[in-house]
């Protein structure tokens, strides 16, 4: 069965890339110009993955992608026309799960596509373990393996890999770690962040220098890589 992408967009000319990429990649899509429509559309389709512009003809595509995250999980990927960093991470913290700045490649954007369709299906939910290659996490007993091996965690390196582990492939702010992570009124202490990744790291990685595992969104977060 293929997956249905909705795309939300109102340059005719990127749609109508994004609508010959798909049909030739065996997707199948709908499309949309503004919020309004995507929102009708979204709700009597049921896509498996949307693709949102932020500017949007009747609002910003922010408001469009908070309104879908009352409602619903799905996979959503900006794509945007504004470089701005402070713009990115707003949608991103507004529940954005990646994003592409335009002029964008579609190689890098097919691979966006497949890792967030991936998502939901590489983690196994059996009992409360939850499983993403070579890790291995119990959510009843607290522990994490790595192959078979029982990792020494602290508190802190337990709570920040285990919210990686139940966020596959989705780009996290910096916010969005340290206040699930640590709790409100840590959202601006990026050292303990760095610090407890680097020490992560140096636990699961073969290569701590090129990680697998918890890849770095430059100025942005980070990726935990479940492939």
């Amino acid at each position: 069965m293929k997956n249905l992408i909705q795309i939300i967009e109102d340059d005719k000319s990127v749609k109508k890339l994004l609508e010959i990429t798909f049909k030739e990649f065996d997707f199948d899509f709908i499309s949309s110009e503004n919020k309004k429509n995507a929102l009708t559309m979204f709700l009597s389709h049921n896509p498996d993955l949307l693709i949102v512009d932020l500017g949007l003809p009747d609002g910003d595509g922010k408001d469009f992608i908070k309104q879908i995250r009352e409602i619903s999980k799905i996979p959503i990927i900006v794509l945007t026309a504004r470089h701005d960093e402070k713009e990115i991470i707003l949608a991103l913290d507004a529940g954005a799960d990646d994003y592409i700045t335009k002029p964008f490649s579609v190689n890098e954007l097919l691979a966006r596509i497949r890792a967030n369709l991936r998502r939901s299906l590489n983690i196994v939910d059996i009992n409360n373990t939850f499983i993403c290659d070579e890790l291995k996490l119990d959510i009843t007993s607290r522990d994490i393996f790595l192959n078979t091996d029982k990792l020494k965690l602290t508190p802190i390196e337990y709570e920040l890999l285990k919210y990686f582990i139940l966020h596959p492939n989705k780009t996290l702010t910096h916010k969005q770690i340290l206040q699930e992570v640590w709790g409100t009124g840590y959202q601006n202490e990026m050292q303990y962040l760095r610090t407890y990744v680097n020490t992560l790291r140096k636990k699961i990685e073969k290569n701590s220098t090129r990680p697998k595992y918890i890849i770095t969104e430059p100025s942005v977060g980070y990726r935990f890589n479940c492939n």
